[in-house]
C-alpha cells in the first residue's frame, strides 16, 4: 500500500509558491545566458523565426513540466540524497526555463497557453512516481532525462541552421539533462520497464505537438 510521508504546511506552501512562479512569472537564471552578445539572428526569415520560436516554446513547456515533476517527486521522497539530486536537477531547470523564455521573447514568440495544465499534470505524475519508492523515483528521473536529451537532439536537427542562438541554448540544456540522468543512475535508479518507457514517450509526443501550436 502506497502511503504519503508526513507533509508539513511549509512544504505545501513552498510547492504552491513555486508552481505559481513557474507558470505565471519569469524565471531568473543563476547562470549567465549561454549566448554570446556578438551572436546575431538577423539572417532568419520570418518563417524560420516563427518555427524556432515554436520549438523553443516546446522546450519551455518541457522545463515547466520538469519543475512540476521534480517538485512532486521530491515532496514524497524519503531519502535525503535523492531529494538533494531532485533539487539540483530542478535548480538547473530554472536556468533552462529562463533561457528558453528569453529566447522566445527575442524571436517574437509567446509561452504556451496551457502551462497551468502542463504543470498540474506533471506534478501529479511526479508524486505518483515518488510514491513507488526511491529507486523507481530515481529511475523515472533518469528515463525522463534520457528522453528529454533525445528530444533536444531532434531540435538541434530541426532548428534553422543559422539560428546559432537557439542551438547554443539547446546544446547546453542537453549537457545538463545528460548529467541529471547519470546522477540518478549512480544513486541507484532502477531501469523502467519497456511499456512504461513507451507510455512516457507517447505522453511526451502529445505534449510537444500540442505545445508547438498552443
Amino acid at each position: 500500500m502506497l502511503t504519503l510521508p508526513p507533509l508539513s504546511l511549509d512544504k505545501a506552501i513552498a510547492v504552491l509558491d513555486m508552481g505559481l512562479r513557474t507558470v505565471f512569472s519569469s524565471a531568473v537564471a543563476s547562470r549567465p545566458y549561454p549566448v554570446s552578445e556578438m551572436t546575431s539572428d538577423s539572417t532568419l526569415t520570418d518563417r524560420e523565426r516563427k518555427h524556432a520560436a515554436a520549438l523553443m516554446r516546446v522546450n519551455h513547456v518541457g522545463e515547466v513540466c520538469a519543475q512540476a515533476l521534480y517538485s512532486g517527486q521530491a515532496l514524497v521522497s524519503r531519502d535525503p540524497a535523492n531529494v538533494e539530486a531532485l533539487k539540483q536537477a530542478s535548480h538547473d531547470e530554472v536556468d533552462h526555463l529562463a533561457w528558453c523564455e528569453q529566447r522566445i521573447n527575442e524571436l517574437g514568440g509567446r509561452k504556451s497557453l496551457l502551462n497551468p495544465l502542463w504543470f498540474g499534470a506533471s506534478f501529479g505524475l511526479g508524486v505518483a512516481a515518488g510514491l513507488l519508492g526511491d529507486k523507481w523515483n530515481l529511475g523515472f528521473l533518469a528515463e525522463t532525462e534520457h528522453q528529454v536529451s533525445a528530444h533536444l537532439q531532434s531540435h538541434l536537427q530541426a532548428l534553422p541552421a543559422q539560428d546559432h542562438m537557439s542551438r547554443t541554448i539547446v546544446s547546453q540544456m542537453k549537457i545538463d539533462e545528460q548529467q541529471h540522468a547519470k546522477t540518478a543512475e549512480q544513486l541507484g535508479g532502477a531501469v523502467l520497464p519497456a511499456p512504461v518507457k513507451r507510455v512516457m514517450k507517447l505522453a511526451s509526443t502529445v505534449m510537444t505537438r500540442t505545445a508547438y501550436h498552443l
